[in-house]
């Protein structure tokens, strides 16, 4: 039951907001430059700082605190970086179904009672469920009282939650940083970008963190984030789907195709985003405009065609990402949010 989506939380935007502003704090306070001091900063990992917090707070009604300690607190980050390295290695080398065999897993896996690492993770997990399971959930509207709610025992609630957790930080996370990446190197969208920041907020319509309906609404923004999450998709895997047994005919490119019962189906991310059919010739380029019918040039049926390709990375149907809401908000605001207080660090220089 991987049904949260966050439609129940009546609190989400403003605990995003939140850490929002924590993040921006986080950096104003300690790695603004001056004129006598210069100050570095690796913006890459305080946002997975904040996508942490926000993802914990969410999924357990409690942050892990790592912007507030400006640090990993549970070495997380860290225990992600080797799994990955690892993971690389494994698949490369065909070892990776003999280390799921259960035995070898149980041995080598993440343990509750290590000191640091995901072992560490699991097991802040699972006291903030035990402490939740003795109070009543009526009253709170995170994605552990929604499964409480929905009857899950106590080891479904650690499986669900904790997926969530790792589901839902990193890739938010890869998002941010990499279309901050493009924006700051970008010194026209930078500008252009900044512009329809300012005039926001002079209007008056971000007061404090910008609300979602009104960063929806601001144009360019949302064209930088399509282009960036296009350029720099979050997730690269083929996510593949098995055809049912019986097999099944689709329509590809006008064409009847047969796809043979069991087969696995998948789709190359990175290529499809590139496609300059449906891009353009300049499809491996930053170019928010191609998003925006009057500057681009393009029509609305063709901007509909690239949304629906560069949103199939959250999938589609049954499978389609119950986070996509929650992640898209946390983006906006933070790219919205970050971007003066980029500005305000190198005025400062």
């Amino acid at each position: 039951m991987s049904a949260y989506s966050g439609k129940e939380n009546t609190d989400l935007e403003p605990t995003i907001d939140r850490y929002i502003n924590q993040y921006t704090s986080l950096i104003r306070q300690k790695y603004l430059s001056t004129s006598a001091q210069h100050k570095t900063m690796d913006l890459a990992r305080k946002t997975q700082y904040l996508t942490l917090d926000v993802i914990s707070d969410i999924g357990f009604g409690q942050a892990f605190g790592d912007l507030a300690n400006d640090s990993d607190m549970n070495s997380y980050i860290e225990s992600t970086d080797a799994v990955m390295a690892s993971m690389t290695f494994l698949l490369a080398s065909g070892m990776l179904r003999i280390l799921q065999w259960p035995p070898i897993a149980r041995l080598i896996g993440p343990n509750e009672k290590s000191k640091s690492g995901f072992g560490k993770s699991m097991a802040t997990a699972r006291r903030l469920i035990d402490d939740r399971l003795k109070s009543e959930t009526d009253s709170r509207t995170d994605m552990l009282a929604a499964f409480m709610r929905h009857g899950l025992t106590r080891e479904d609630l650690f499986t669900e939650a904790w997926l969530q957790i790792i589901a839902g930080s990193e890739t938010t996370a890869t998002s941010i940083r990499g279309t901050m990446l493009y924006v700051i190197s970008n010194p026209r969208v930078y500008a252009k970008l900044q512009r329809e920041i300012d005039d926001t907020v002079a209007k008056g319509l971000a007061p404090g963190v910008v609300p979602d309906a009104v960063a929806k609404e601001l144009v360019y923004l949302q064209a930088v984030l399509r282009e960036g999450f296009r350029i720099r998709p979050p997730v690269t895997d083929i996510v593949p789907k098995k055809v049912p047994a019986g097999g099944d005919r689709v329509v590809v490119e006008g064409e009847t195709v047969f796809l043979p019962g069991g087969t696995n189906v998948g789709y190359s991310v990175d290529g499809l985003n590139s496609r300059k059919d449906i891009f353009g010739e300049d499809a491996d380029l930053f170019r928010p405009e191609r998003w925006i019918v009057d500057e681009s040039g393009g029509d609305i049926k063709k901007i509909t065609e690239m949304k629906k390709t560069t949103e199939l990375i959250f999938g589609y149907g049954k499978y389609q990402c119950l986070g996509k809401n929650i992640a898209w908000m946390e983006y906006s605001k933070a790219v919205f949010e970050v971007r003066p207080c980029y500005e305000t660090s190198s005025r400062g220089r």
